[in-house]
C-alpha cells in the first residue's frame, strides 16, 4: 500500500491572504506560499498545516445550520490554555463568538470568512 501523509487542510476564501494572517496570527505558524489565489501556513515543526484557496462565490456556514442553510464541512479544534483570554485574543484579531454555544469550556467561534473553529481548554 502506497504512503499516505496529511499535510493540510484547506479553507476556501475570497481573501486568501487575509484569512492566512488571521490563522497566522492566531496560531503563530508561518507563511510559506502567498500568492493571489493560495496561500499556506506551517507549524514550524514542518507537520500538518492550514491553506487558503480563492473562492470568490464563498458562502460561510451557518452555525447551527438548518435545513435550508449552507452546512458545516468541518471545523477546526484549538487547544489553549486560558479559555477567556484566547476568546479575547481571537475576537482582537477578527473573530467572533457564535451565537450557539453547545457547551462550557468550549467557545465556537467565527473566523472572518465564517469558518466556524472550537477554542477549549484541556
Amino acid at each position: 500500500m502506497p504512503q499516505f501523509s496529511l499535510t493540510s487542510t484547506v479553507l476556501g476564501t475570497p481573501d486568501p491572504g487575509g484569512l492566512a494572517r488571521f490563522y497566522q496570527h492566531l496560531l503563530g505558524w508561518d507563511i510559506g506560499t502567498d500568492e493571489p489565489d493560495w496561500v499556506t501556513l506551517r507549524p514550524a515543526d514542518g507537520s500538518a498545516g492550514l491553506s487558503f484557496q480563492l473562492e470568490e462565490q464563498h458562502t460561510p456556514p451557518t452555525w447551527p445550520a438548518g435545513a435550508d442553510e449552507q452546512q458545516m464541512q468541518l471545523h477546526l479544534d484549538i487547544e489553549v490554555d486560558d479559555l477567556e483570554a484566547a476568546v479575547a485574543a481571537a475576537e482582537a484579531i477578527g473573530a467572533r463568538q457564535a451565537g450557539f454555544q453547545p457547551q462550557a469550556g468550549v467557545r465556537v467561534m467565527l473566523d472572518p470568512a465564517g469558518h466556524p473553529f472550537c477554542l477549549f481548554a484541556d
